[in-house]
């Protein structure tokens, strides 16, 4: 019974001053005690997320140690060296969940290697290959608003955790009681124990080095004169970025004053995500000022990367996460023929919501496209596949719409930092060449066709959300619709239905409409949302929009 459950929670030293007085202030009230104490933060391949508070259904220094304990009884049967790396950003509490999580690993015999300051998640995905670990664990809520703090685990190949790891993590999270059933020292006497070390400057050394190796025109930079803005938005991106932008050349960079320094109470912006013109609009307004060819925006925990691009009459346009995706593999794949280091039978990948213009790309270079779930872990399980076959150097690219690129197998996780150095590479190497990125993008259109790809997204806030968005999944797989805004719906495709899909299991359908659009409807892995990715294909943009306004409205009133 919830109420009990916060009586106990009442009953503890909790240790945290936030925590107690927080449990004070809703005594009496069953809404608020019920929202807490009701049920615990679900732990998934994407670890935990929640609202910083009191509570098994909130993130604090119990939830994380309860977590921890979890993925420590599972590290424990894994063998090998019986470690753990550990990061985290620049979120409220991330280095106190950090170090909590730390102090775990080491009451269970498990050696730690954290990071001295924040660092980004493709650092924590790095450090897990680098130190050859069992696990890792990286501390944030990506670019969820200030109130929210989470955790992601990973698995030994610096992916994120697989479905089967995780489940039985969770088991062993739920064997686990929150207080009695946890280890747990101190930071300090784990590091005095020797089981707590810090990254090592030759792991950080090897991270930047293996990022600056994917130069695909190596020392361009450092004559092409780019003007530069970056806002890493709070985050952990700021060190890095700026370190890597600088040992390839670029100098010329302006950071966005108010957003420069960590701070995970992100008052410049509601979400501190690359995605939206909110997040970037102090960027947007310093290039103006300053005439800089590119903004670039990371986001907190820099896996994910966002820009915008000067036009030719001084305005600056937001560059989609498809827009650049296909941007950069355009970029990689015509580099690398021109320079003559493309491998033999390339591979790139994408995600299935993202954009089909990638397909068109790629096979006008002949380099094989592989398309798969929603997730970077996906693309990391490509990559996997080729390593084990001793042909990793195949992989060239990997992207997903919501702004994840990777290039290189030294990762295998979304990462912002080559992100940043690829693009900044590529507006370098148009501007030697009197072009642009605007000007590279609408040669793509003119000689692929004018895309059109769109995300909307409907929320479903509170205990009842879950339950609405699987009411909503469910109807749509019972009832199909036969046509879209009178767009016949030529095609279904339910991955839910992995024999057909030749995919694993997940819950998202795809409609192929009579027109070539396509309408892709999933709920989010991370958040309480159904999203809705449209394609379209128009003569221009303004057919492609209105044709995705047609489809969105006639959706809306199902998914409302």
């Amino acid at each position: 019974m919830y109420s009990n459950e916060y009586k106990r929670w009442l009953s503890k030293d909790l240790e945290d001053p936030d925590l107690m007085p927080e449990l004070l202030r809703i005594e009496g009230n069953d809404d608020e005690i019920k929202e807490r104490f009701a049920v615990s933060l679900k732990f998934g391949t994407a670890g935990l997320r929640g609202t910083l508070g009191a509570g098994t259904n909130r993130m604090n220094i119990h939830v994380v140690r309860q977590a921890t304990q979890g993925l420590a009884n599972w590290v424990k049967t894994q063998g090998g060296n019986q470690t753990v790396a550990i990061s985290y950003d620049s979120r409220i509490k991330s280095d106190v969940f950090s170090k909590e999580a730390a102090g775990v690993l080491a009451a269970n015999g498990i050696n730690v290697r954290i990071y001295d300051a924040l660092m980004p998640v493709p650092a924590l995905s790095f450090a897990t290959r680098y130190y050859k670990c069992n696990a890792g664990i990286m501390v944030t809520a990506s670019h969820n608003p200030a109130k929210y703090n989470g955790y992601k685990a990973y698995g030994p190949d610096g992916c994120q955790m697989t479905d089967d790891a995780a489940a039985i993590v969770y088991d062993e999270i739920q064997k686990t009681d929150i207080f009695d059933g946890v280890k747990h020292i101190s930071f300090a006497e784990g590091v005095e124990k020797g089981l707590i070390r810090f990254v090592g400057d030759d792991c950080k050394e090897a991270f930047y080095k293996a990022i600056e190796d994917r130069q695909v025109h190596p020392g361009l930079c450092k004559t092409a004169g780019l003007k530069l803005v970056y806002t890493p938005l709070n985050g952990a991106g700021l060190v890095p970025v700026t370190k890597v932008l600088n040992d390839i050349g670029i100098s010329d960079i302006t950071i966005v004053p108010e957003q420069e320094y960590p701070s995970g109470y992100f008052t410049t912006c509601p979400y501190p995500n690359p995605e939206i013109l909110e997040a970037l609009q102090k960027g947007v307004d310093l290039c103006k000022e300053q005439g800089a060819d590119l903004m670039l925006a990371t986001d907190p925990d820099a896996d994910r990367v966002g820009i915008a691009m000067k036009c030719p009459d001084g305005s600056y346009e937001l560059v989609s996460g498809n827009e650049m995706g296909v941007l950069l593999l355009d970029y990689i794949a015509a580099g690398l023929k021109e320079t003559g280091k493309m491998p033999a039978n390339p591979v790139a990948v994408k995600s299935i919501v993202s954009t089909p213009l990638a397909d068109a790309v790629a096979e006008h270079y002949g380099v094989e496209l592989r398309s798969v779930l929603t997730g970077f872990k996906w693309i990391g399980d490509q990559i996997l596949h080729l390593e084990e076959k001793g042909e990793e150097e195949r992989f060239i690219f990997g992207f997903e719409e919501s702004y994840g690129y990777l290039a290189g197998s030294y990762v295998r996780d979304k990462d912002a930092v080559i992100g940043s150095m690829l693009i900044c590479e590529m507006a370098a190497y148009y501007k030697s060449k009197g072009s642009s990125i605007k000007q590279r993008l609408e040669e793509i259109y003119k000689e692929y066709g004018r895309y059109l790809n769109l995300v909307d997204s409907f929320e479903f806030p509170g205990l009842t959300g879950m339950d609405k968005m699987a009411g909503i999944m469910s109807d749509l797989r019972n009832n199909p619709p036969k046509d879209i805004a009178g767009i016949d719906v030529q095609k279904v495709t339910d991955y839910e239905k992995p024999e057909e899909t030749g995919l694993p299991k997940a819950n998202v359908l795809i409609y192929g409409l009579s027109d070539g659009s396509t309408v892709v409807v999933r709920p989010s892995g991370t958040e309480p949302k159904i999203k809705t990715y449209f394609t379209t294909k128009g003569k221009d943009l303004a057919e492609a929009k209105a044709k995705k306004d047609t489809l969105a409205a006639a959706l809306k009133p199902i998914l409302e």
